[in-house]
């Protein structure tokens, strides 16, 4: 009787897998998170180049429009709809049948290439027709040139990313999150001899850095089947894998939308913006309150609210993705995987969001101003309303990413789809409202507050047809207390040095006094989890399962 009850006592197979699928949450978010640093500080430089080439100018604005949109692309395709539709199948079929598995992810990659190659050739030619028929418009036609230049970035960074997503079910995320280290270096590569010729011309120089962008690509989809060795063998014999591609696709549209919601709202932002540059200086008689710069200020503000978002909230909820696929079934576990994932998306993305709130204005005259040429004074102003307006919801973009893969692991790709047809066109509206007060901030500004509702209306969703119904709950209310009041408490203090603190109007002074703030906002933040004994913390440092418990 008591070897039965010892035995009862041990903890099974799926209670130790379980736990570290738990734990490998943290682990994966921590591999994640710092080669995603490494990427985006690199990215950092980048813009730092890059706005010195081009400036809040009309070029400024016709570069960032051709590099944002391939780039959205891959964000709905390779990185979204597609791979969230792809990852839960394919962590299946890999775990049961790694032959079928084989053979799904030959076919899709297959597809994958066809569809966005055909895609690429009907934009190319629609968009030179276009500057044919427009030729009397050179800024349009400059604008458009850029747009099918760096276009044929779409289908190679898409098959990066599908190739990177089957690193992630693999177990692999240090690959994946390294890869953008490459678009980072050619683009840099290409940019540098700007500054060592006379009198270069910024329109010029975009096609060289366009074209380094898809020379990365391509890379990154060698580096990402080199990293895939021993792990899947590509295969013709595909036919087996029909019924599994079918299904995928078939879930692949409503995640388009719903996974998209942010991207196709960056789209939409970047439509408005460009409306002085591809249409003209005024709608229905009156003035548009945008000028031929909007784009360029709201795309290098867009990139320094995104650097966290990108280091830590996407890094979550990737390394949660799988996790939740696999223990979809278990609702206990799905709902402590979920909680877990939620805790770790707060504990970085409200101190983020409060900390660029407080720091945005002066960041933006650090990045790009001084030390050369950059923005005028008007575009730092304007960058830093942008900025602020983008940073109030950091908190809230993590959890989108992570909710809606919740849904995707649930294989529920409808009830998010929904949500987000109806944010896209609440953003809209008031896009075209706010930009009349708050011209690009205005953008901003609908895209933070359609972020938040959407996060609390996902959450009641899954509460209600995941967690609630099943006697549980992902509220951990003594965490996120503790996380909101660490939070805030941070955000008065490093407020009151950056108040208090001035320093002479030297780049280099102004870079010290930036780094400082950061430092001493990441030092007290991390002082309170500590005091405090928060788990989160514990959970992004712990090496096994054991330590993460």
């Amino acid at each position: 009787m008591d070897v039965q009850s010892d035995q009862s006592d041990q903890p099974t197979q799926s209670d130790r897998t379980h736990d570290q699928d738990q734990a490998e949450i943290g682990r994966h978010t921590r591999t994640v998170a710092g080669l995603t640093l490494v990427s985006r500080a690199l990215g950092l430089v980048r813009d730092l180049v890059t706005v010195r080439v081009f400036g809040d100018t009309a070029v400024g604005s016709a570069f960032a429009a051709a590099f944002a949109i391939p780039n959205l692309f891959r964000r709905l395709f390779g990185e979204g709809a597609l791979s969230a539709a792809f990852i839960p199948e394919y962590t299946r079929l890999s775990d049961d049948d790694p032959r079928r598995a084989d053979a799904f992810a030959s076919l899709t990659i297959g597809l994958l290439a066809l569809v966005t190659g055909v895609i690429t050739i009907v934009v190319e030619l629609g968009l030179l027709a276009t500057i044919m028929l427009t030729a009397d418009d050179p800024d349009r036609a400059y604008s458009l040139k850029l747009v099918m230049v760096m276009l044929p970035f779409m289908p190679a960074i898409c098959i990066a990313a599908i190739l990177g997503g089957m690193l992630q079910t693999h177990n692999r995320f240090g690959p994946w999150a390294a890869a953008p280290i490459l678009l980072n270096l050619c683009i840099i590569a290409a940019a540098v001899p700007f500054f060592l010729i006379d009198e270069p011309d910024p329109a010029q120089w975009a096609y060289p850095i366009g074209i380094a962008a898809i020379f990365s690509a391509v890379l990154q989809v060698l580096w990402s089947l080199l990293a895939l060795r021993g792990k899947v063998r590509w295969t013709r014999s595909v036919r087996s894998a029909s019924t599994q591609t079918r299904s995928m696709l078939r879930r692949m549209g409503p995640v388009l939308i719903g996974l998209g919601t942010l991207q196709l709202n960056s789209l939409i932002d970047t439509f408005i913006a460009m409306y002085p540059n591809w249409i003209g200086p005024s709608i229905f008689g009156y003035d548009y309150p945008l000028d031929e710069s909007s784009n360029a200020i709201l795309f290098y503000a867009q990139r320094l609210y995104q650097f966290p978002l990108g280091v830590f909230g996407i890094a979550v909820a990737t390394a949660a993705f799988p996790a939740l696929s696999r223990v979809a079934k278990d609702s206990t576990r799905f709902s402590e995987m979920l909680s877990r994932g939620v805790r770790l998306s707060l504990f970085i993305g409200l101190p983020a969001s409060v900390g660029l709130v407080v720091v945005g204005s002066p960041l933006i005259r650090v990045m790009y101003s001084g030390f050369g040429e950059g923005f005028s004074e008007t575009g730092i102003q304007r960058a830093g309303a942008v900025l602020m307006a983008y940073s109030i919801a950091i908190w809230a973009y993590s959890l989108n990413q992570l909710y809606t893969r919740a849904f995707y692991a649930q294989d529920d790709t409808k009830t998010p789809m929904r949500i987000a047809v109806v944010m896209v066109g609440v953003n809209l509206a008031l896009n075209l409202i706010l930009i009349w007060y708050f011209r690009e901030a205005g953008l901003a500004w609908g895209t933070a507050i359609c972020a938040i509702i959407q996060t609390l209306w996902l959450r009641a969703s899954i509460d209600r047809k995941f967690i609630k119904d099943n006697g549980l709950s992902t509220s951990p209310s003594r965490s996120v207390m503790l996380i909101l009041i660490g939070s805030g408490l941070m955000g008065v203090c490093i407020w009151i040095i950056a108040s208090q603190w001035a320093l002479p109007e030297r780049w280099g002074l102004q870079l010290i006094r930036v780094l400082s703030i950061c430092t001493i906002g990441a030092a007290f933040y991390a002082i309170w989890s500590i005091v405090w004994n928060m788990q989160e913390l514990r959970w992004i440092g712990a090496r096994s399962t054991e330590r993460a418990g």
